[in-house]
């Protein structure tokens, strides 16, 4: 049966001669459990070119023992890893689905090969509270390693493990310190297969620095795009096995993409932004259109609860659930195709050599402060002379269009000035509330528009088919003023309070 667990524990590299240590001195610990003998047998898996061990992500087929299984651990912000399990299967198995979909953004479109074996003998005691609670099993192992990469590399090794059941982190904080004074030191490497890959384990990217105020402008852009394309790593496993907001979370971090490398153009060679920029507009827009769909029908879902029953002539909610749901499991599906595709994995590909090699202009390398300010100050203009074109348009047909418009210009500014928070601090986060605010409730308005055009082709349809379209005119009526409200919400949102300018002097 699959499982999904936080696993917390750690490593020690004790000599081979070494006494186990007197665990029942721990404290918290009541008592030490008897010992238990187990013998196991672990394929790793992963790219020829260590993609995974790269993330510190390890997947094993592992036989014998309690817990025989897959095993995919994938590391977590905090202290501790997230181990996913599955069934054994056959001995000649693929990787089972799920756990492929979970690090597919990574594998991108190489295969996920052995790379690895090892065994372990493991002496397994159970740690007890004074009330009985097993606190952590301490592992003693024995560990023999083979890998199938060129050059091919044999190990051998002993390794202790303390991993938390029901205990506290202070229990292996107070390990760390009483294996300490034994000379055993915390391992210098997070997993077994790390040590077992030796010479050929990847080195990790470099960690983008921090901005400073007075430091480079590039430092800004860079933190920000780092940060949106692991925001996007992270959401695309949720994508593939349907987690509730994953897909709006991760067009979110494509919108965040593509908006930054708009408002900060000037600081990288035009070329490189233009073409991700198309191609973050494309992956938006391939996984957003399923989304869409869900909000539509949440919205129409709540215009019909509210409605008295008998002014829903005919079976509405079951045309509207219908054509709705056909064009939802069609857009999943794109979605899911378009992950899938050597095009995404390549704009992935494409993003990790910008964030590790950035085309960055001379303009990048002068004062933060002053050069995200003015950047961040043009997209607050461009809102501003978008918000002019749409009071212009005020009552005629061109008005949402205008309106929408304005939108996505405050969308720009929210993300610009984001960007812009590690050294503006509380001014830029009040500029990005400010224009969230005018976002969302454009936002309505947009959904008020696509929702309308929806229900009017539904009306013809039922129209077209000798049926009754009472219902959809009644419902395009209530979204229309639904409209007209998020409309004029807007002016006096803008009249209020606008969006104020940045200062760096």
């Amino acid at each position: 049966m699959a499982a999904d667990v936080t696993e917390v524990e750690h490593k020690y590299s004790p000599a081979e001669s070494a006494a186990l240590p007197q665990l029942a001195a721990l404290p918290g610990v009541g008592r030490v459990g008897e010992a238990a003998i187990e013998e196991l047998d672990a394929v790793y898996f992963d790219t020829e070119e260590l993609a995974l061990a790269a993330q510190r992500i390890t997947l094993r087929r592992r036989t014998g023992g309690q817990d025989a299984g897959w095993h995919l651990k994938l590391p977590l912000a905090a202290e501790g890893r997230r181990e996913i399990t599955e069934p054994l299967g056959s001995d000649q198995g693929p990787v089972p689905e799920r756990l492929r979909q979970l690090v597919q953004v990574h594998a991108r479109s190489h295969g996920l090969v052995p790379v690895a074996r090892l065994k372990t003998r493991r002496n397994s005691i159970p740690l007890y509270s004074p009330q009985g609670t097993v606190l952590a099993s301490f592992s003693d192992d024995r560990v023999e390693a083979q890998t199938f990469l060129t050059p091919a590399e044999r190990s051998r090794w002993r390794e202790w493990e303390i991993e938390l059941v029901d205990g506290t982190r202070q229990l292996l904080a107070d390990a760390d310190d009483v294996l300490a004074a034994d000379g055993v030191p915390v391992a210098a490497l997070p997993s077994k297969l790390a040590r077992a890959l030796g010479s050929n384990i990847p080195v990790s990217p470099a960690a983008v620095p921090d901005p400073r105020r007075h430091g480079p402008a590039s430092d800004v852009l860079l933190l920000y795009l780092a940060q949106q394309v692991q925001a996007l790593k992270e959401h695309d496993p949720g994508v593939r096995t349907d987690e509730p907001d994953a897909v709006h979370q991760l067009r979110v971090a494509a919108r965040r993409l593509r908006s930054a490398l708009a408002s900060f153009r000037k600081l990288m060679d035009a070329t490189t932004p233009r073409f991700l920029r198309a191609e973050l507009q494309w992956l938006a827009g391939a996984v957003g259109e399923a989304r869409d769909t869900e909000v539509m029908r949440a919205r129409l879902k709540d215009l019909m609860s509210a409605e008295p029953a008998e002014l829903l002539m005919g079976p509405v909610a079951q045309q509207i659930e219908e054509n709705l749901g056909a064009t939802y499991r069609q857009a999943h599906a794109a979605g899911l195709a378009a992950l899938d595709s050597d095009r995404y994995f390549r704009l992935l590909d494409s993003l990790d050599a910008l964030i590790a090699g950035p085309p960055l202009t001379d303009a990048a390398s002068r004062d933060a402060r002053r050069t995200i300010g003015l950047l961040v100050l043009a997209e607050r203009k461009r809102l501003k002379k978008a918000v002019r074109a749409a009071i212009s348009a005020t009552g005629t047909a061109p008005e949402d269009a205008a309106l929408h418009e304005v939108r996505k210009c405050a969308k720009r500014l929210r993300y610009a000035a984001e960007a812009a928070a590690p050294i503006f601090s509380k001014q830029a986060t009040s500029l990005a509330q400010t224009a969230e605010g005018i976002q969302e409730i454009l936002g309505d308005l947009q959904d008020s528009v696509v929702t309308r055009e929806t229900l009017r082709l539904l009306a013809a349809q039922t129209a077209a088919g000798g049926g009754n379209a009472f219902s959809y005119g009644r419902l395009h009526a209530l979204e229309q003023q639904r409209g007209e409200e998020a409309r004029a919400s807007f002016y006096r949102a803008w009249r209020k309070s606008r969006p104020e300018p940045l200062h760096w002097n």
